[in-house]
């Protein structure tokens, strides 16, 4: 990503942040067939002395990922949004994309079964708790271990990341109050979750 020194994003916790609100990541390795790219929830090892996330991947992908063998890279996208000149000045129009969004660097470990699945039932526990009856796998564990043979469970300790907040830092508290107007508010680019975003690096007080 491109290193613009206002959107550097180093904060390891704002890091932890991302990941807790955005657990739907993008797992990428160079292999020896070129790259391959796949798609996968992470959960936050929250008692990790660094970052430290853990998932699973469906076969045969990590036999295509190569997984154990290079490090790879987990993309973590946040809000992220359209920015129209017409909410700039009056003579502005070169458009722009705001953003969230960190790389995670690190060599996966590949769990036992055991682990994994213990990584499968809190992946299910985490987004199934918001509803009325939620599901568990512990309603028939037997049939739960026969479907995660399917899958490998892994563990990435973050060994470095590279993270960007790209949220209007370079704008003029004026242009910020406007581009907040129309991200709460504009019937075609409108993104609450962008504007709060921005809200959390520049505090303004617009409605």
């Amino acid at each position: 990503m491109r290193k613009t020194p206002s959107f550097l994003l180093e904060d390891p916790d704002e890091v932890k942040r991302l990941i807790r609100q955005n657990p739907w990541a993008t797992i990428v390795a160079n292999t020896g067939a070129g790259l391959v790219a796949s798609h996968y929830p992470v959960l936050l090892e929250e008692d990790a002395a660094g970052i430290s996330i853990v998932t699973h991947v469906g076969r045969p992908d990590d036999e295509l990922l190569e997984i154990g063998e290079n490090e790879i890279l987990v993309i973590i996208q946040g809000p992220h949004g359209y920015i129209s000149p017409s909410w700039y000045e009056n003579d502005a129009f070169v458009p722009t994309w705001n953003h969230v969004t960190a790389h995670l660097y690190g060599i996966p470990q590949i769990l036992s079964d055991d682990e994994n699945f213990a990584v499968l039932d809190r992946l299910v526990e985490h987004f199934e708790k918001r509803m009325t009856r939620p599901a568990s796998l512990a309603m028939d564990e037997q049939a739960a271990r026969g479907i995660a043979r399917g899958t490998v469970g892994l563990r990435v300790e973050v060994t470095r990341f590279d993270a960007r907040q790209k949220l209007s830092q370079n704008k003029s508290p004026e242009v910020v109050e406007r581009i907040l107007h129309h991200l709460e508010h504009d019937a075609t680019y409108g993104n609450p979750a962008l504007a709060e975003e921005m809200r959390r690096v520049q505090p303004i007080t617009s409605t």
